[in-house]
């Protein structure tokens, strides 16, 4: 493990990983993931270890894949630039059959996952607390899928989870939604005080702890194995499909992002992507929230 993700046996069978990049808001780069399915396994193989809570360093539980990673050749790997159509293309049929596989992979595991949204989880931030067993929210917690503005996949899970109208108000929009919103359309299991969240989430952890294990085990895979034969399973393969077609559809806005980019930094990128979607509905970027953030 390179240090990205830290994992941590905090006695009465409860194990937390927690997402260790907060310079960058915990993005995901290749090294954090390798080191969260490493950590998730180790813990999963544990005897000693009962529940998993899955959380992030710093004031963010994940805010998707790193925007400002470069390839070896100084690109975005989102970048067709010197890459042939078929070879742009399987780059991301690559990538997005791999992100099926890593969540189906959570769901195996015979240790539950709880995770305790501390923050921003956004992206495949957003995703990833998707496929946690069980979520806690901070009340500071904010959640978004602005990565469809730049032509970009929301997930099935999410209609899944929530329906498709909740799915649709917020995966076509990209915009922030806040905690009680998340619990409203059922997102998330409960929203607690941010200094509560990790003792909130603990508690629950030990809790299940307490249950025999392999009553835990097979409990949770009747739920998440009855859930993939009913035919959720099917709706991510597709996903796959359709998200590496939305990836790969790079046209002229999106190389005037990429070359805002080139020429202004990640701020420039994000300014172009995001300004005209400016104040969000909810969150610290609403109207409302930059009000208080201001004292006015």
């Amino acid at each position: 493990m390179t240090g990205t993700v830290v994992a941590e046996n905090v006695g009465d069978g409860v194990c937390v990983v927690t997402l260790n990049r907060p310079q960058r808001l915990n993005a995901i780069v290749p090294e954090l993931l390798e080191d969260l399915i490493a950590a998730l396994d180790a813990a999963d193989r544990d005897p000693g270890v009962r529940a998993i809570v899955l959380t992030g360093a710093g004031r963010a539980f994940c805010s998707g894949r790193d925007q400002g990673a470069v390839a070896a050749g100084g690109s975005r790997n989102s970048d067709p630039k010197g890459k042939s159509h078929a070879e742009f293309i399987e780059h991301w049929q690559r990538s997005d059959s791999r992100k099926v596989g890593e969540w189906t992979h959570m769901w195996r595991l015979g240790k539950p996952i709880i995770a305790a949204v501390n923050g921003w989880a956004m992206g495949a931030g957003f995703w990833y607390q998707l496929a946690a067993d069980i979520t806690i929210a901070s009340d500071q917690a904010v959640f978004a899928q602005p990565e469809v503005r730049h032509i970009s996949a929301t997930s099935f899970l999410f209609t899944a989870l929530c329906g498709w109208k909740a799915a649709n108000r917020w995966g076509l929009t990209g915009d922030h939604f806040d905690a009680q919103e998340a619990l409203r359309i059922g997102m998330v299991n409960e929203v607690v005080p941010h200094d509560q969240l990790m003792e909130v989430t603990r508690a629950l952890a030990k809790r299940i702890a307490l249950v025999p294990e392999p009553s835990v085990r097979l409990n949770k895979a009747i739920t998440m194995m009855g859930m993939q034969a009913a035919g959720v399973y099917s709706g991510l393969l597709l996903e796959g499909a359709l998200g590496a077609l939305a990836h790969s559809s790079h046209n002229e806005y999106r190389e005037q992002l990429f070359e805002a980019q080139r020429q202004h930094g990640l701020k420039g990128y994000l300014d172009m992507r995001d300004g005209p979607f400016q104040p969000e509905p909810m969150g610290p970027r609403s109207a409302k929230g930059r009000q208080k953030k201001t004292g006015q």
